[in-house]
Formats: C-alpha cells, structure tokens, sequence
C-alpha cells in the first residue's frame, strides 16, 4: 500500500491527510506541538489548526519524525517556508532514498532568497515536487472543488503526485515552469496582505481591482527576470492563487493587511492572526530582490514601507497614485 507521511499538522497538511485517506492511503502525520498529537490520536480532532473537523482513525499522529516517515513513499513538507531547511536537515538520514518530498509551502528562503525546491535540493537528494495554487485549506477539508499545479525538475515525479491527489473534488495539473510556480506562489502573498491593508483602510472594489491588476504586473516583472514563464502567471499560481487570496477571508495575508490598514502594528496583527503570514517574509525578501535586480515594483515597494519603515498606509496609496503617467503596457 502507497505510504504518505505528512511533516506538520498545519491546516492545509491535515486537509490533504485526510483526502488521502480518503482514497485508501496509508497516511501518517508529525507535528512538534504534543497536544496537536495527543488531539489527533485521543479525540481525532486538530483543534489548533482544523477546529472540530473529524480525523480519521486511519491516520496516526507521531511526535517521533522517525517513526512517521519510515516505509513512506512520499512524504509532504507541510511547515512553514521558514522552516524548510531545518526540517529537511533533521530529517536527511532517517527518510527512505527513493521517496519522492513534496512542498506545499509557499514563499522563498529569508536572506538567502532561494526558491523552496533549490533549498530543498541543497539538503536532500530525493526528487522533489511543489505543489501549489488556489487551495484554501478550510474548503479541501469541506471536499469543496478545489484544483491546484504540480511542477518539478523530472516531470515523471510531478505525474505521480498528481496521480496521488487527483480525486473529484480536487483536479491537479502539470506544468513544467518550476521556476514561475514557485515565484507565482510566493508573490501573489505580498499583493494579497497589500488588497488587505486597502481593505483595511476602508477602500473599496475599484482600489483591489487595480492593485489585484498592477500587482499582476509586478509577478510577471519580477517572474520572467528569474527565469519562470509568462503564460504560468495567468493560470492557478499566478492569477489563480492572487484572486483567492486577494478576496477570501481563509487568506490569512489578506486578513493581516486588513488589521494593518486599520492601524494595528504588524507585530500585533500577526499575533492575532495566529499562524504563520507568509506574505510578511515575501515582502522583505522580494523588496531585496527587487532592488537586487532593478525591477520596478511599486506595490511591494511601498508596502514594505509600511510594514517595516512605519509608514501612513494611506499615505502609501497616496504615492502610488501620483506617481509619474505612463502607458499601462509598460
């Protein structure tokens, strides 16, 4: 029978455990928090992160890595970008050689800006796959219709995850852009948080339209020049995963930018929110990357600005709407 081991049990990891389940697979979860095992094992309920979702009996929780990964054919990273590198470097002698890691995390690594399959590659030397696109854990959890992107180095890994997901009620796709998968996925964070702080503010659908357009732009502008593919940008990990995190109220960057535009201090809104707010670290790692390179992206200028210089959000919107006339092509 076809093992999957899932490392952290986040909303989304959990979500995809039980789709799994779902579908006959043997399915193990670690986490690091003893209570989320003991809820997992005891009272088959995640109440950290799922709330009163029900946990099938089919799936076991461990504190002890080892134990959830041994005899696994794939195992799923399901961490925060952050911890990737930690996680692959506890993990590298334990895991069997041919498992193929999949990472839904979405974001790249602080300071040294990698994307998470080249963090990934550095520690393991297991094919990797990311899987990413508009999937909000609180609807895979309700079976509602979800559709996300596979990508990897060797595409023949990719297929086999996307047989292992695919179900009716969640269709995955391929696509070879590696590249722009992963850098679609990580910007799209930093435009949402922004379409929060607008809403915050108390402006209304003409603002988030445009910053949801210019901030299209900006993906684009910052994904072609490390090397991803334009047409990637419109499809479920550039225009897909923007609309559902720029609108949604699952999004927790959104959520984030919403108390920050109503003046609440970045540190405190991100303790309200309670999890991880990946567009936070984006936004520094982006603004750095940007200015690296000499690309022109106003939006995350200005909200790092905001989020890390103390600046007026209003007073941001204020100068990205004066700034110098131009053609909107480019």
């Amino acid at each position: 029978m076809t093992k999957v081991a899932f490392l952290g049990a986040g909303s989304f990891g959990t979500a995809l455990s039980l789709l799994l389940v779902s579908k006959g697979l043997e399915v193990s979860i670690w986490d690091r928090d003893e209570e989320v095992i003991n809820n997992i094992n005891n009272y088959r309920r995640n109440y950290k992160y799922t709330k009163d979702i029900y946990i099938s009996e089919l799936i076991t929780a461990y504190n002890n890595i080892k134990e959830t990964v041994q005899g696994c054919n794939y195992i799923v990273l399901a961490v925060p970008s952050h911890a990737i590198r930690s996680l692959c470097s506890k993990i590298k002698d334990i895991i069997p050689k041919d498992a193929i890691i999949i990472s839904i995390a979405k974001g790249i690594e602080d300071k040294t800006n990698k994307r998470l399959s080249q963090v990934i590659s550095e520690e393991l030397l297991n094919p990797v796959v990311i899987l990413s696109g508009p999937s909000h854990a609180e609807e895979v959890l309700l079976n509602i219709p979800t559709t996300v992107v596979v990508t990897s180095t060797d595409m023949t890994y990719a297929e086999k995850v996307q047989d292992l997901f695919m179900s009716p009620n969640f269709r995955v796709y391929t696509n070879d852009d590696i590249i722009g998968i992963e850098i679609g996925g990580s910007v799209k964070n930093i435009i949402a948080l922004a379409a929060g702080v607008c809403d915050g503010i108390g402006y209304g659908d003409n603002a988030k339209a445009a910053l949801m357009t210019r901030g299209m732009v900006e993906i684009i502008r910052i994904g072609e020049k490390l090397g991803g593919r334009a047409e990637t940008f419109s499809g479920l990990t550039g225009m897909g995963d923007l609309i559902v995190t720029c609108t949604s109220m699952h999004s927790r960057n959104r959520r984030a930018g919403i108390l920050i535009g109503k003046g609440i201090k970045l540190e405190d809104a991100v303790k309200e929110i309670g999890m991880v707010v990946e567009g936070v670290k984006a936004c520094k790692s982006f603004y750095e990357l940007k200015e690296e390179l000499n690309i022109e992206m106003p939006i995350t200028h200005v909200l790092y600005e905001v989020l890390f210089q103390g600046k007026d959000p209003k007073a941001a919107v204020e100068e990205l709407m004066s700034r110098e006339k131009k053609s909107e092509v480019y």
